[in-house]
């Protein structure tokens, strides 16, 4: 799954998940390059930082017209604070909307020349978020589900030139985990609710990404690939009474 030769675009990979995809990349042989409105605390070998605010259109159009080729773009940044919906105004879930799914629309679209000319694809950072309730971050499960049929509905609109498919992410282990799960021990135990038993780590979702842009994938287009640990484990099944062992 060789991607030497390729430019790889990943963006908000300064940190966590998107960190882990530049690294994944750079051992595929790519030459990558992150953006993000901040630079990197700590650099990525081998990864060039731009810095661009993605939620600024004119600015990710300039980008993407100053680089030379593109033949992947990971369309990584987003996030959301923990929100519950009444504890808000609209304006400000609109902003998680703007940044999980207006964002990367914006980023495919700035890419999309470069990504035909190259026979390019697309993978987009999807979340479980996005197909089951998300209380607390209602928009940003909302925007992963748009995030979803967009991938879909662009692997159609823009092949056989380019392809374009979604990791649907469950939870992965980064430097801010702590402010989802608690500290090890909460970390702990929400890895035992996880059939592998624990989080994912960074690096297996950029593996999971080079992937999805090689050769390997080249008949791979518009799908969803589950990228956690085996899902949830129905919550009902803990609550019966029946088919106990005693």
């Amino acid at each position: 799954m060789g991607l030497r030769g390729k430019v790889a675009v990943v963006t908000g990979g300064t940190r966590g998940v998107g960190a882990g995809i530049a690294r994944a990349f750079v051992r595929a042989g790519a030459e990558v390059v992150v953006c993000a409105r901040r630079p990197p605390e700590e650099p990525v070998e081998g990864v060039r930082f731009a810095p661009v605010d993605l939620r600024d259109a004119g600015a990710v159009r300039g980008f993407f017209g100053g680089l030379a080729r593109v033949d992947v773009l990971v369309n990584n940044a987003g996030g959301t604070p923990y929100r519950m919906l009444a504890d808000s105004e609209a304006e400000r879930h609109a902003r998680v909307l703007e940044l999980n799914l207006t964002a990367p629309l914006t980023a495919s679209l700035a890419a999309y020349e470069q990504l035909r000319r190259a026979k390019g694809s697309v993978v987009m950072i999807g979340s479980v978020s996005g197909s089951r309730p998300s209380p607390g971050s209602a928009a940003y499960g909302a925007a992963k589900a748009g995030l979803e049929h967009l991938a879909r509905s662009m692997a159609v609109e823009w092949a056989p030139e380019v392809r374009v498919n979604t990791l649907v992410l469950g939870m992965v282990r980064t430097e801010l985990s702590h402010l989802h799960y608690g500290g090890e021990e909460g970390v702990a135990a929400v890895s035992r609710t996880v059939p592998l038993g624990r989080l994912a780590e960074p690096l297996e979702v950029g593996a999971a990404a080079v992937f999805l842009a090689s050769e390997a994938a080249a008949y791979i287009s518009g799908a969803s690939l589950l990228v956690h640990g085996g899902g949830e484990r129905p919550a009902f099944l803990d609550a019966a009474t029946a088919n106990k062992e005693s």
